[in-house]
């Protein structure tokens, strides 16, 4: 575009019109040239997107490619067979549980828990007879103080009849009732007599100023409160022997049991478990251990557990040949 400078004096108005149309020209130009790249870049990316393929066509496709992997994932059952922490807690409980009842039949543990429970019952039994001899102390003091006055000499050592009773007849019952644990239970008639004298005195004692034709005013629950004590006592040393039997005839299986010491050894060893016991001649295994102390094999004077592996018998049929070789038995 050729634009003349005017001269002095002002611009022409055709020069300005002129210089307009140029520059509306060139601005055209420009603008077509564009429009024209534009509508190129448009034909290009047409080409590059296959038809009909829009936005919404496409997050549709991603959809169905999404559900058709979840839906191969949810055929998979691994995930269904992984334990939670819930089912692990209760797998180790009842495995806990299973060892705990395989480890209850062990005859070993059978033994321990029923020793513990001869010894908590046995203690549970003397002190209730302890409690029930203290308890008719009381009843017995009266009797035994009849009208002397209180803090007399007489009032005072009538305090000390029941309790030097209770001692005497704690002894006796102590005595067999160890001896029953060990598996020797005492079978004396004496000492029965003993026992129900001691307690016969207690009960009298107790009840004789309670009784209808001696008390001014009777009454039946207060002659029961003051019997209590004795009836208790009696109770306990029926009782507990009987209690302590049947403990020592347990038996917790194959090993043996511990809570006695005649429950498996007093079988012969040779005898399986179950079958009848087998008679057994003590003179002929008297006469076989005089042998084997003649031999040296066994001391002068064995022990009854020396005897009963050396004769492989029973515990009680090795202290009866202890005893016979004791007594020269021949």
């Amino acid at each position: 575009m050729n634009t003349q400078i005017p001269a002095a004096g002002g611009p022409d108005p055709d020069d300005i019109e002129q210089g307009i149309a140029a520059l509306e020209r060139h601005l055209a130009e420009v603008g077509d040239a564009t429009t024209a790249q534009e509508h190129a870049d448009d034909g290009n990316e047409l080409q590059d997107v296959p038809s009909g393929e829009t936005r919404r066509v496409r997050r549709l496709r991603a959809e169905v490619a999404e559900s058709h992997r979840l839906a191969e994932l949810q055929d998979d059952d691994t995930p269904l067979t992984l334990d939670t922490p819930k089912v692990r807690k209760r797998r180790k409980k009842a495995h806990e549980a299973a060892r705990l009842h395989r480890l209850g039949q062990d005859p070993a543990m059978r033994a321990w828990q029923a020793a513990r429970m001869r010894r908590v019952l046995v203690t549970a039994a003397m002190l209730a007879l302890a409690l029930a001899l203290a308890w008719s102390t009381a009843g017995v003091q009266k009797f035994a103080a009849g009208d002397a006055e209180s803090w007399s000499p007489e009032w005072l050592f009538a305090w000390c009849v029941e309790p030097f009773m209770s001692l005497a007849l704690l002894v006796v019952v102590g005595a067999k009732s160890y001896m029953g644990v060990r598996g020797q239970p005492i079978e004396s008639r004496t000492l029965n007599r003993i026992e129900w004298l001691f307690l016969g005195l207690t009960v009298g004692m107790n009840a004789w100023p309670y009784l209808p034709w001696v008390a001014a005013e009777f009454s039946v629950s207060r002659l029961v409160l003051h019997i209590l004590g004795p009836v208790v006592a009696v109770a306990v040393v029926t009782a507990l022997p009987i209690i302590l039997a049947a403990f020592t005839r347990l038996d917790h299986g194959p090993t043996g049991g511990l809570t006695a010491p005649t429950y498996r050894d007093n079988a012969p060893a040779d005898r399986a478990a179950g079958n009848p016991p087998v008679r057994v001649d003590v003179a002929e295994l008297t006469e076989r251990a005089r042998g084997l102390i003649a031999a040296g094999e066994l001391p002068a004077e064995p022990s009854a557990n020396a005897l009963r592996q050396a004769l492989r018998c029973g515990m009680d049929t090795a202290r009866a040949v202890r005893d016979a070789l004791r007594g020269g038995v021949r």
